[in-house]
């Protein structure tokens, strides 16, 4: 139900929507070309989980010290082998493995009261031998908090942060064919590095890119247009890498291209790429005279693409959007954007949302920003990390003007290195204003503090020169020594009081508000209840260190020095349960709720921010059953000249509108209707109106939009309402609601009610002063068409379908189950042939590795060659007895298991050969003695498998 009516005879045009509104979604236009000379292909699909840690096995003997130390013989659960049958299957990517947790008492309420710990993953993939020779990455957008990755039982990378991406260069550890290739991670989420909600697991996306030997590096191409006297013009970095073994020449071209496609200009040159180096290759683009300006109101995009070539073929491509704008912040006069002065109206954002957690579907982020549009925000602060990159991609296009922050304030190389990522990462982003360095560091008053930001800051300008480096200050401010003097604009964290001060001690230090308000507040509750863990929601009650959205708004708005705001926060979110404890587990200090439903300083800032149409909001509903004839305190949020309130027709008064302060009314408590009416120039504009509701009696779902993609990926919010018999919202109804769903996944649900300590993953949830919030996204089958049932006790059920539309599904990387190769084989000296001979103790150099996929050159003598391997089979083979896969076995030989034959091969030629693994408990010695002579080659020609006798060769 929308209740807002815009009187269509005034200038402005728009409506504020009381559902979350939407902008279109990035799953919902159309899909770029495919990009020439590489493969990127999703790596979301087939991960097996453990939630919990395996500890590594105790390494005891000089045999097994050895062969651990070597490259190839990790451990434990990070070993290829390692038999993981029996942990969880299928889960999919992004996943936050935390918000699966059960809220507890005992566990740490910073981080929402969820247990975190440690958890593993892992996976298997499989490369074709038309892969061999191509250089192959595997990114990892996110991984919380810390992480080790091993790929074919080599320990290939650390994570640091859980907000940096890792790019791991698996080339050198890759097999293909029939050779699968294990991927590992361990994470470690007991390592906290904030102190709000951070989740745990791999919850952003994981991609394998496949790319010429000769090819552009991941974020290697930067092109952020810059306006110098002459004209526009943009300066192309291109980073160049090569795995050939001698030194190569290519042909780099970039073009520029419009929103429609047609090409601006183009430049080319010739380089030089030395073996296993990078090359920074440098080309202008020039002659954009007179480009379309990105903007917050005309966010225009432009296309920039880079593509090598060798011998006139493409071997590599890449692209990236731009937008063509200027930026400067004034030390007297705020922020400009095409020399034009904007006032930063934005907010601070955790990254969790309702329902998912921290594994938020790249659609939600254009619903969190389409409801940032209807608030009338135009800034965002990535609250206290780096985004996610479709986060930013979404600013983009909608229009949002973003402080990139990094995480840990440390100029160590690991740490300057998470910096520096995040800057190559995302400095093509014309949203992007400010790189922001820290937030509220105790070191910020020092010497020390000071240096360590000058080196941070350097790192920074090396990377872009094009916007400042800010940071955010709580204390310090004044000290002889510190941060703000190697800042180049300067983020106040409240300290309201100092705007002045700080001003007339610092006049050539462009300053703006990083962080402001947090006052509290919970959706649907008007007065406070400390026995409840309630904060009334208008907006009178402030934390210590903060001031009510209006007070912090007027300090700002008045005082044209400072840039802008940026108000904590956006959306309540998990963790940092501020003022209570337990069984509050989410914050209060929102304009919205954790689902994205509107508390009453979203209508405050409505009528402070938004200009583009007449707004006028009735911050409370009108079904008071009890408080007949008692005054109710009704607060009217306007941007009109003049607002009148009428209660059944009858006008309780006209007053001036106040943008700052809002206005407010006692009215008697009469069931009916409240109407509020917005005047410009003596005219009504705009209306708004509450009315009493009757008794819940049906449930109403309402999506976000009309239709999904049937691409597995595309998501949305649906909305679930309590209503009465004349399909209004019930204000009070918290119904116990249960869901159903077909064509569709449940990715989570949510109420905003930060008390609620229901189940994220569930069916059912509550509704919270007469909503809740449920989070679907589509499939990957045939179905045309997406249908959710919710039904509750004494009510009438609701059915929603709506439609799925085909879409082109994202490349996957081919991915196997769980599977035993049987590796790392040994061959006996020369006149050992007995099946159960092992190497004496202490002997590592008699007996020599034997792999797959190489054959033993031809020999004239004759006799036998012993090549054994002593393994642990997987559970179920150990029980129930399994079948031993060798794919490709060149020579005559016979097998034997602990000494027992079990297979005979008796032709030389290559071929595949199987046995039969009878069960036992424990380690196994398995033996292939060949029969060598007559010049005949033997060995291994494939891999070796061993299955569960039901499930047959894979």
């Amino acid at each position: 139900m929308n209740r807002r009516e815009l009187i269509l005879s005034s200038a402005a045009v728009g409506i504020a929507m009381t559902l979350p509104g939407r902008s279109i979604s990035a799953a919902t236009e159309p899909a770029a070309q495919p990009l020439r000379g590489r493969e990127v292909l999703s790596l979301n699909q087939g991960w097996r989980f453990f939630d919990g840690d395996i500890p590594f096995p105790k390494v005891m003997g000089h045999g097994w010290t050895y062969a651990n130390a070597k490259a190839g013989n990790a451990q434990g659960a990070a070993a290829p082998g390692y038999d993981d049958t029996d942990w969880r299957a299928g889960v999919e990517l992004p996943h936050d493995f935390v918000i699966e947790q059960p809220l507890d008492k005992d566990a740490n309420l910073s981080q929402g009261y969820r247990r975190r710990g440690v958890a593993w993953y892992r996976n298997l993939l499989k490369f074709e031998e038309s892969d061999r020779g191509k250089a192959i990455e595997i990114q990892f957008e996110g991984i919380s908090t810390l992480a080790t990755v091993w790929f074919n039982g080599t320990q290939v990378a650390h994570s640091w942060s859980g907000y940096s991406s890792l790019y791991i260069d698996v080339t050198p550890f890759a097999t293909y064919g029939n050779h699968y290739n294990s991927l590992v991670v361990r994470v470690d989420a007991d390592a906290m590095q904030g102190w709000w909600y951070e989740g745990g697991g791999i919850y952003r996306n994981v991609y394998v890119v496949k790319r010429s030997p000769v090819h552009i590096v991941t974020d290697g191409l930067f092109a952020h247009p810059v306006k110098s006297e002459t004209g526009w013009q943009i300066p192309v970095e291109v980073t160049l890498a090569s795995i050939e073994e001698t030194t190569h020449s290519a042909r780099l071209i970039v073009d520029l291209k419009d929103s429609s496609g047609r090409i601006i200009d183009n430049a080319q040159g010739d380089f030089a790429i030395q073996p296993l180096q990078q090359t920074v290759a440098r080309l202008v683009l020039k002659g954009m005279q007179s480009p379309r300006l990105w903007s917050v109101e005309s966010p225009e995009l432009y296309t920039v693409t880079a593509r090598l070539e060798q011998d006139a073929v493409i071997v590599d491509e890449t692209r990236t959007t731009c937008g063509f704008r200027t930026e400067r912040f004034d030390p007297d006069h705020g922020f400009f954007l095409n020399d034009k002065p904007v006032k930063l109206k934005g907010v601070c954002l955790h990254q969790d949302h309702a329902g998912v957690g921290v594994a938020v579907p790249a659609a939600l982020w254009d619903f969190r920003l389409g409801r940032l549009k209807a608030l009338g925000c135009n800034a965002i602060r990535c609250a206290h990390n780096a985004p996610a990159r479709e986060f930013l991609d979404a600013c983009d296009r909608l229009g949002f003007l973003v402080m990139d922050e990094n995480r840990v304030f440390n100029p160590a190389p690991e740490h300057m290195a998470e910096l520096t990522w995040m800057v190559r990462r995302d400095r093509n982003h014309p949203s992007i204003i400010l790189w922001s360095v820290f937030n509220e560091e105790p070191m910020q008053g020092t010497e020390a503090g000071y240096q360590m930001v000058r080196r941070m800051r350097e790192a920074v300008r090396e990377l872009d020169t094009s916007r400042p480096v800010t940071g955010a200050m709580n204390d310090g401010l004044f000290t002889p020594i510190n941060v703000s003097q190697t800042l180049d604009v300067m983020g106040f964290n409240y300290q309201q009081d100092s705007y002045d001060a700080f001003h007339r001690a610092n006049p050539k230090i462009p300053i703006t508000s990083s962080e402001d308000t947090s006052s509290f507040s919970v959706r649907g509750a008007y007065a406070s209840d400390e026995t409840k863990h309630i904060k009334g929601g208008y907006d009178v009650e402030p934390a210590g260190w903060g001031e009510t959205h209006r007070a912090a708004w007027k300090a700002i708005a008045e005082r044209e020095f400072v840039a802008g705001t940026f108000v904590w926060t956006g959306f309540d979110y998990r963790g940092e349960p501020t003022p209570y404890d337990w069984p509050t587990n989410a914050s209060l200090f929102g304009i919205m709720d954790s689902c994205g439903f509107e508390k009453v300083p979203f209508f405050i800032h409505q009528a402070q921010w938004v200009d583009d149409r007449p707004i006028v909001s009735i911050a409370i509903h009108w079904t008071w059953p009890g408080r007949e004839g008692q005054a109710i305190k009704v607060m009217v949020c306007a941007n009109t000249d003049e607002v009148e309130l009428k209660l059944n027709g009858k006008s309780l008064g006209r007053q001036k509108a106040d943008r700052y302060e809002m206005n407010f009314y006692d009215v008697p408590y009469k069931p009916g209707r409240l109407e509020a009416l917005g005047y410009r120039a003596g005219k009504v504009v705009v209306r708004d109106q509450v009315e009493t509701t009757g008794p819940a009696v049906a449930l109403r779902l309402t999506p976000d939009r009309p239709r999904l993609q049937a691409d597995g990926i595309d998501a949305m919010p649906v909305t679930i309402e309590a209503v009465d018999a004349k399909g209004r919202r019930v204000p009070d109804a918290g119904h116990l609601v249960t869901f159903s769903t077909d064509g569709l996944r449940n990715l989570g649900l949510g109420n905003g009610d930060p008390n609620s300590l229901e189940a994220d993953k569930d069916k059912s949830r509550s509704l919270f002063h007469g909503l809740a919030q449920l989070i679907v996204q589509s499939g990957t089958g045939s179905q045309t068409q997406g249908v959710i049932t919710a039904t509750a006790p004494g009510l009438r059920s609701a059915k929603l379908s709506f439609g799925l539309e085909a879409a082109a599904r994202p490349l996957l990387q081919v991915t196997c189950p769980s599977n035993q190769t049987v590796e790392n084989w040994f061959r006996a000296p020369a006149g050992v042939s007995d099946p159960m001979a092992k190497p004496g103790a202490g002997d590592n150099n008699s007996w020599q590795w034997f792999r797959a996929g190489t054959l033993l050159p031809a020999t004239d003598r004759s006799g036998q060659v012993l090549c054994a391997i002593s393994f642990t089979p997987f559970k179920q083979v150990q029980q129930s007895g399994g079948v031993i896969d060798f794919l490709g076995l060149t020579g005559r030989a016979r097998i034997y298991a602990d000494g027992q034959l079990i297979a005979t091969k008796t032709d030389a030629a290559p071929a595949p050969l199987r046995a039969q693994l009878p069960p036992a408990p424990g380690e196994r010695r398995l033996a292939i003695v060949f029969d060598v002579g007559g010049g005949e080659p033997f060995g291994l020609n494939d891999t070796i498998q061993v299955v569960g006798s039901d499930t047959g060769s894979r």
